[in-house]
């Protein structure tokens, strides 16, 4: 691997960011990289913004990327996508999952959404590497909606630069996850995963 290998992960509370974050540094730390990381989350009960970064080799001896250098940027929501527009250059990979989820401040407060084309030519305008999925939908294929963030993390994998086992980010989530639930997450996992790779291709 790279000395250095940074993910940002951005979306709104109850999207389960923090977990997927949880699962990707359980899983580096168990193939023995070195991990540092760190977590935003603004009203996050109330759906506001929620980021998380994860730091991977040697080289990595802060929690927080300096702005720009993210290798890749999960955005869980397209809005929450564009607002961490300053960590990524031309060569971050962008994997967003393009299901709107209306934040509080804007549905209570009259505010407006941006429109999708708008969120993604802003985004264009910093990198060209972007991959749409709608893991919603996906996780719902899988079994539970509630996925989707898993699906997300196998579309993490999918891009295929992470110097982390697939199997073991598998075993990560059969820990974390009960009898009935677990088989859901790998499947959602694995959609993401050759959704990308489709992608790619």
């Amino acid at each position: 691997m790279t000395n250095e290998f940074n993910i940002v992960i951005a979306g709104v509370g109850g999207q389960g960011v923090i977990l997927m974050s949880e699962l990707l540094g359980n899983a580096a730390v168990a193939d023995g990289l070195n991990v540092r990381g760190s977590e935003v989350l603004g009203m996050a009960v109330r759906g506001g913004s929620v980021s998380s970064t994860i730091r991977l080799g040697d080289e990595a001896l802060a929690p927080l990327a300096p702005a720009g250098q993210a290798d890749v940027l999960v955005g869980m929501e397209p809005a929450e996508t564009l607002r961490n527009i300053h960590n990524i250059s031309e060569k971050t990979l962008v994997i967003m999952n393009m299901e709107k989820v209306i934040p509080f401040t804007v549905s209570s407060l009259g505010g407006s959404y941006p429109e999708l084309d708008t969120i993604l030519e802003n985004i264009h305008k910093a990198t060209d590497n972007i991959i749409q999925l709608n893991a919603t939908k996906m996780a719902a294929e899988a079994g539970s909606t509630q996925s989707a963030n898993v699906v997300m993390l196998g579309a993490l994998f999918g891009q295929g630069q992470l110097p982390i086992k697939i199997e073991t980010v598998k075993k990560e989530i059969n820990a974390r996850f009960n009898e009935r639930v677990a088989p859901i997450n790998i499947k959602a996992f694995d959609l993401g995963y050759e959704e990308v790779q489709k992608a790619l291709k």
